[in-house]
């Protein structure tokens, strides 16, 4: 065989070579990259589910039924006598 012929065997070895390198490379990271996204939708359900209940919390706290319990029984209040209630002018 004479050397050109011998070079491009062993070129078309080196690329053969790093194209498998290439392709190794290439499915790792896909892999990786795949785990990474499995673990941002697991993410993502969770803080969704979180948000959810927080929302019906917030609900609950702020009900008009709940504050005005509230402000009666806990904390004494209630609506002013029309003599408590003084009318400013300007």
């Amino acid at each position: 065989m004479s050397p050109a012929g011998l070079l491009g065997w062993a070129l078309l070895l080196a690329v053969a070579v790093a194209s498998a390198i290439a392709l190794a490379h290439s499915r790792h990271e896909s892999r990786r990259l795949f785990v990474e996204l499995t673990r941002l939708e697991r993410e993502r359900d969770e803080i969704n589910i979180d948000f959810g209940r927080l929302q019906l919390e917030r609900a609950t706290w702020v009900d008009a039924n709940r504050i005005e319990k509230i402000a009666r029984g806990d904390l004494g209040m209630g609506f002013p006598t029309p003599t408590a209630t003084q009318v400013i002018r300007r």
